[in-house]
């Protein structure tokens, strides 16, 4: 058992925050009952997990372990201030795993005639990547591309925000140029969100296979996007607010293309009362980071 904070492998844990060290190791962090059952439910290969018993808020813990053990996983047993100082959370469940990083490239997206798709072009916040990878898991998502990413989809942050839904969702990571060609070479029609139109979410088609397009919450769309080949829609803002989380965004538009691939009715309103303030679907005034790494 490890009993001491300073021991080697618990010093490496700590690195494997940084992405640096991640790239450096080609290696993440997962941390967590719900996030550990998705990856192993999912076919991630787990090399390391760490446990502190006394932390488990559950029952269920020593069987996922032993799964994990059963697949070759190297087994270490920490004592609790050990797993403190190497968890990332601030209340640990006792759970602590390293698994490779996995192939983020687009040939490994598998699409089918109606696929629905998320792409997000430069998200900054790590927790804004997990989030929307939660909802597109709800919403029937196909597949998730992350377009110049600032933010890296391995960050412990995400995986939190994701409650592990980085496992469940196909993810890729690409230019917005590159992202706009696979898109066109495999017929998938694109949807930009953008105040910059009057055509609202819920007009938009999203029938046959389509993918739903949003921004940073700092400086939304790039020009790429936005040069007049893809129709565009945005969110209507009735209250004083004039923006939104750009998960939030994204949760609104894909659970209505939820909502119509399942019904198969589009609602058809022309106008909402909103507020003066300009509209805006994506960008978000709040600029914090809410203590996350934005590695």
């Amino acid at each position: 058992m490890i009993t001491s904070p300073a021991n080697p492998k618990v010093k490496r844990l700590v690195r494997l925050r940084s992405r640096r060290h991640r790239d450096s190791e080609g290696a993440f962090l997962i941390e967590g009952y719900r996030e550990l059952t998705r990856a192993v439910a999912a076919g991630v290969r787990i090399d390391e997990i760490y446990v502190c018993d006394p932390l488990f808020l559950g029952t269920n813990e020593p069987e996922l372990v032993e799964r994990i053990m059963a697949s070759g996983a190297r087994h270490h047993r920490l004592a609790p201030d050990p797993f403190r100082k190497a968890a990332y959370r601030d209340r640990p469940e006792g759970l602590l795993a390293v698994a490779p990083q996995f192939d983020t490239g687009l040939e490994r997206i598998r699409l089918r005639p109606d696929s629905l798709l998320l792409v997000m072009e430069g998200i900054e916040k790590p927790g804004n990547l997990g989030t929307m990878l939660r909802a597109a898991d709800a919403a029937g998502v196909s597949a998730v591309v992350v377009a110049d990413p600032t933010t890296d989809p391995f960050n412990p942050n995400v995986v939190r925000a994701s409650l592990g839904c980085l496992f469940t969702v196909p993810l890729a990571v690409s230019t917005a140029d590159g992202a706009i060609r696979w898109l066109v070479e495999h017929g998938i029609r694109a949807l930009v969100t953008t105040p910059s139109t009057r055509d609202l979410y819920w007009n938009a088609d999203y029938s046959g296979a389509v993918a739903v397009v949003v921004g940073s919450e700092q400086y939304g769309l790039s020009e790429t996007w936005l040069d007049g080949r893809f129709p565009m829609a945005r969110i209507p803002m009735a209250g004083s607010a004039d923006s939104l989380n750009a998960a939030t965004a994204a949760a609104l538009v894909l659970f209505e293309a939820l909502r119509q691939r399942t019904s198969g009715t589009v609602l058809n309103r022309t106008s909402v009362e909103e507020s003066p303030c300009p509209a805006n679907d994506i960008r978000s005034a709040d600029r914090t980071t809410s203590g996350e790494e934005g590695e």
